[in-house]
Formats: C-alpha cells, structure tokens, sequence
C-alpha cells in the first residue's frame, strides 16, 4: 500500500465534504425562500381578492397612488440585482476591491430604496387604519421593506467578513446565499408594484 497517496486521498475527501455541506445549506436556504414566497403569495391574493371586492377600495380623498417615484425607486432596487451579480462574479476572480465596491454600490442602492419608501409613506394621505387600501397597502409595502432592511445587513456582514484573510478563499456561501436573497426580494416588488402602483 502507497502511503503517499494517503493525504491526497484524504484532502479529497475532505473536498467533497466540504462541496456537499455547502450544497446542503444552499438547499436550506432555497427551502427558507420558497417558504417566504408563500406568506408574500398569501398577501398577494388576498390584496386581490379585497381589491375586486371592495366596494370603495380606496380611503376618501385618494384617488390614486403617485407611480413616477415608485417607478424610479424600482428601477433602483431591480438593477442593483445586477450590481450584486457583478459583486459575486468579483469575488469568483478573486477581486475583493472589486467584490466590496460592488457591494457597496448594492447597499447603497437597497438604501436609497428605502429612504425613498420612508418619504412616500411620509407624504401618503392615508394610514394603516383607513379602510382595507390603507392596511394592505402599509402591510404589503412594509414587510417588503423589512427583507430590503434585511438584505442590505446581511450584505454589511459579508462585507465585514471579506476583511478576514481568507475567509472567502474556499467558500463562497454566505456571499451566494445573500445575493440570492436579494434578488428573491427584488424579483417579489416588481409583483408588489404591478399590484398596487399600476393596477390602480
């Protein structure tokens, strides 16, 4: 018996552990996402439903939703999904300046969506409480925002975590995971705003 070929043997093994841990918590985590794609499916048919049925769907006074805003915000929001694809495709090439600019560009990007979320609510003439417009409306569009919150803290931590030397050198799953989220989120407003911004 070669024990030369021992370590070799062992270090491939250990590859394959390692290749079928990462693929088993990239399962998971789609599993968490199909289970979110759930509740927001659940709101989006009750949003219709409510919406068809209504009698004087929306509060008194309003008579539409303002949709040049939102529309920029989504703009925003949709290519920053590209944005972090091209932070993931930095750091296949080894590139953390490029993979943290990128990255940066994302956060921003998510922010800014937020912020922008924050002065429409602020200028809306309706609340929480008017009428079922009102309490799908903060619903849908608030807990959309708390996956964005959500999305740009995780991209902060694996921002963090690219500072550790070589931490990103042999696996990548966080930073996959993240962007994953991230389009998931990105992907469920476009829905959210054909919903209630276009069909008014």
């Amino acid at each position: 018996m070669d024990s030369s070929l021992i370590p070799e043997e062992l270090h491939h093994a250990s590859g394959e552990h390692e290749h079928d841990e990462e693929g088993n918590k990239m399962f998971g985590f789609i599993v968490f996402l199909l289970s979110e794609s759930v509740i927001f499916l659940s709101f989006f048919a009750g949003y219709i439903i409510y919406k068809t049925t209504t009698p004087n769907w929306l509060p008194a006074g309003v008579s539409g939703l303002e949709i040049k805003e939102p529309a920029i915000n989504t703009v925003i929001l949709v290519a920053s999904s590209f944005v972090i694809y091209l932070a993931e495709r930095e750091l296949q090439r080894h590139n953390l300046k490029g993979f943290r600019l990128y990255l940066l560009a994302t956060m921003a990007m998510g922010s800014y969506f937020l912020l922008g979320q924050m002065i429409e609510w602020s200028h809306l003439e309706f609340g929480f409480t008017s009428g079922t417009f009102g309490g799908m409306f903060y619903l849908l569009t608030g807990f959309h925002g708390l996956h964005v919150l959500t999305g740009v803290l995780l991209q902060l931590m694996i921002l963090v975590r690219s500072f550790i030397p070589g931490n990103y050198e042999t696996s990548h799953y966080g930073v996959n995971a993240t962007s994953l989220f991230w389009h998931f989120v990105d992907v469920i407003w476009i829905v959210l705003f054909l919903l209630i911004y276009v069909w008014q």
